[in-house]
């Protein structure tokens, strides 16, 4: 285990180096996860690339940081782990949340991206209405009242029927995320709007969507991808929202594709 001093927190992380190739991969996570989410992916890739996984303020391992925040906080708690671990240009691969945080890092600090991933994610995710009842419920009640439902989304009706041990793991996951930073991460989701930046995104630009993700649809992803100029677009068949987890194999032959295109 790894933990750096960042921006008045302290963030869990592993840099994986076994490959010295260029360019570095970042992988950042969603929401109510921690990093652990991509070691099934991790299994396909490490031999090809360097990798950078960590766990955002409030998850995981990492301290919870001064709340509330933005996804702009999440993207320079970022920004200081690269300068951290001394990367100075990488691929990212944003999950849901985490797309959201690269799309900031990117707007913040161009000149850091090589390539941009954006997984199962959009330039505006979800309505106040529709943040603002699961914050309520979840300061009321707590994870394991959205548990149930949220594995629903995460996962396929496959998934749920024939991987029930992981599925236990995934939901014991979330429900032992903290409370107080899941919450902050919803409000800066809440809050956060990148549709106007998606057309000035000027890097190569991947964005993938399991084909059965009930949290974000393929046709909002789409509507995201189209934004940004000469953006690929690609469904993972067999899949939620987290297609690292369900279809690793066919996510991480997508990135080794498209990170490898001259």
């Amino acid at each position: 285990m790894a933990f750096a001093a960042i921006n008045g927190t302290v963030l869990h992380y592993e840099y994986l180096t076994e490959s010295k190739s260029n360019p570095v991969l970042v992988l950042v996570n969603s929401l109510g996860t921690d990093f652990r989410i991509w070691l099934p992916l991790i299994d396909e890739l490490a031999e090809d690339w360097s990798i950078l996984v960590y766990d955002k303020r409030g998850h995981g391992l990492s301290d919870l940081g001064t709340v509330p925040y933005s996804i702009e906080d999440h993207a320079r708690d970022l920004i200081g782990l690269l300068k951290h671990v001394g990367v100075k240009k990488a691929a990212f691969c944003g999950l849901s949340v985490g797309g959201l945080i690269v799309q900031s890092l990117y707007k913040l600090k161009p000149e850091l991206v090589e390539k941009l991933i954006l997984c199962d994610t959009a330039a505006k995710v979800g309505t106040q209405e529709s943040w603002n009842t699961r914050i309520a419920t979840v300061q009321e009640k707590g994870l394991e009242a959205i548990a149930d439902g949220v594995m629903k989304v995460w996962f396929t009706p496959d998934f749920h029927a024939k991987r029930k041990a992981d599925l236990s793991g995934y939901r014991t996951m979330l429900v032992r995320q903290s409370v107080e930073g899941y919450v902050a991460t919803c409000i800066a989701l809440r809050e956060a709007d990148y549709t106007e930046d998606a057309p000035k995104i000027e890097v190569p630009t991947l964005v993938v969507v399991g084909d059965q993700d009930g949290s974000t649809p393929p046709d909002l992803v789409k509507a995201t991808a189209d934004l940004i100029p000469d953006a690929e677009f690609e469904i993972i068949k067999g899949s939620g929202h987290i297609p690292c987890v369900e279809q690793p194999g066919q996510l991480a032959e997508l990135l080794a594709d498209f990170i490898n295109e001259e």
